[in-house]
């Protein structure tokens, strides 16, 4: 056994209680083996005068859209789709995926995520990105039906299909999948009648953007009499294993049923206010037990990957939403960037704890902005930036080590997305 000791720091434990302890690391395993005092190892990562808390967990986004960072802006969803980003994504070659999926990755490292959830297209190059970035992933590639004939409708859902069973346990188990209809409103019930069977043979989670904005939910009340998430249950993507993207307008009884079905929430705050998509109700949705996780979205709507920013988002616009201060409390969003992410996606991860994977983020207190220090749970949930980590660890392995990118060329990896970007916006 190798092992890796973090010392000097507090430690964010499960229970969201901080102390001051050291980890050690089993980086063979890529378990945490001990929390205690005066741990030694034969690699040490310097703590002193920070927090070490689990890795975050980005629950959902489009890490290429990177590329398409600041590209089309203050639009609602519809027309931003349709106007910029259907036909910026249509420029987009293979080469372009992994490049804005490396930026991204890049970017996601520093600010301390050591997994996350991604709904895209060409995923064998986001698949190569990830093995060669560490962190871990759950991946698929987004169908689309609307506006296709049979023949391309069936093609990209076989190839969702083929991605999940493919790529699932790559990059030395790193990488898991799902199907991934892009939304109730761009994928075609016979589509979905005929290949969720196949994907609940192959094993895998169902993952799907739902109810994000009022003109995503009123066709299917319309056309099928029922609120979206019911169905969606009636076509069997409303399972345990399952997560959806946003749920900003879901009511009472869409609540109670991903409540009952255990169906896990990513909330995205920042992309539903940059897009006017409303404000998702996540005080009664965690009131009702709902498993609430945070997500980004993608660069293109965010416009950044910070997982930390995101975390003080949904605080804030949590308690505007239910008109109550004490809603979405800050231990409430540090756990949902964190476990409620990892729950919800069927991730590993999360927490701090003997035999859990090691992946792990150590913030750096010392700075004006996070002094004084009078409860680093809240410092977590309000003051705290991505730029404030200090090193990244996923399975054990060091990342980031005082702000150093270890695993990625970070100056190739911006001038080659920068090249990559100009390129595809003047093809567009």
């Amino acid at each position: 056994m190798t092992t890796l000791a973090i010392i000097g720091g507090q430690v964010l434990l499960p229970d969201l209680t901080v102390e001051r302890a050291d980890l050690l690391v089993d980086r063979d395993a890529g378990e945490i083996v001990e929390i205690g005092s005066d741990l030694e190892g034969d690699e040490r990562l310097d703590a002193s005068g920070g927090l070490v808390i689990p890795g975050l967990v980005n629950g959902h986004c489009h890490v290429a859209m990177s590329l398409l960072r600041g590209y089309a802006d203050d639009k609602p969803l519809d027309a931003w789709l349709r106007e910029d980003i259907w036909p910026a994504e249509g420029a987009l070659t293979a080469e372009d995926v992994r490049a804005g999926a490396e930026l991204g990755l890049l970017e996601m490292i520093e600010a301390g995520t050591t997994a996350f959830a991604d709904m895209y297209f060409e995923v064998g190059e986001i698949v190569e990105a990830v093995e060669t970035a560490g962190v871990r992933a759950r991946l698929g590639h987004g169908i689309v039906t609307v506006g296709k004939d049979d023949a391309a409708a069936r093609a990209d859902a076989e190839e969702s299909l083929a991605v999940a069973r493919e790529f699932a346990g790559a990059a030395d188990g790193r990488i898991s999948t799902a199907f991934m209809p892009h939304s109730l409103t761009t994928v075609g019930t016979e589509y979905l009648e005929e290949f969720v069977p196949k994907a609940r043979d192959a094993g895998v989670p169902i993952h799907y953007h739902a109810n994000e904005t009022d003109e995503e939910v009123a066709p299917i009340v319309e056309e099928e009499g029922v609120r979206p998430l019911v169905y969606a249950a009636e076509r069997g993507i409303l399972e345990p294993q399952d997560f959806l993207a946003h749920a900003v307008h879901v009511d009472r009884e869409e609540i109670d049923l991903l409540a009952e079905r255990g169906t896990g929430v990513i909330h995205c705050p920042a992309s539903n206010m940059k897009l006017a998509s409303g404000m998702a109700p996540v005080e009664e949705m965690r009131e009702a037990g709902v498993t609430v996780g945070i997500g980004t979205d993608g660069a293109a709507s965010n416009n950044d990957l910070d997982p930390f920013g995101e975390a003080r988002d949904a605080a804030m616009v949590g308690k505007l939403a239910s008109g109550d201060a004490s809603a979405v409390p800050a231990d409430a969003v540090v756990g949902m960037a964190t476990a409620g992410s990892a729950d919800a996606v069927g991730i590993e991860g999360g927490r701090l704890e003997e035999g859990a994977p090691a992946d792990i983020a150590v913030v750096d207190l010392d700075s004006a902005h996070l002094t004084p220090r009078h409860d680093l749970v809240s410092h977590l949930a309000y003051a705290v930036r991505g730029s404030d980590v200090r090193h990244t660890v996923c399975g054990g392995e060091v990342l980031m080590r005082n702000r150093e990118v270890l695993t990625l060329d970070s100056e190739g990896v911006r001038e080659r997305a920068q090249k990559r970007a100009e390129a595809v916006a003047e093809r567009a």
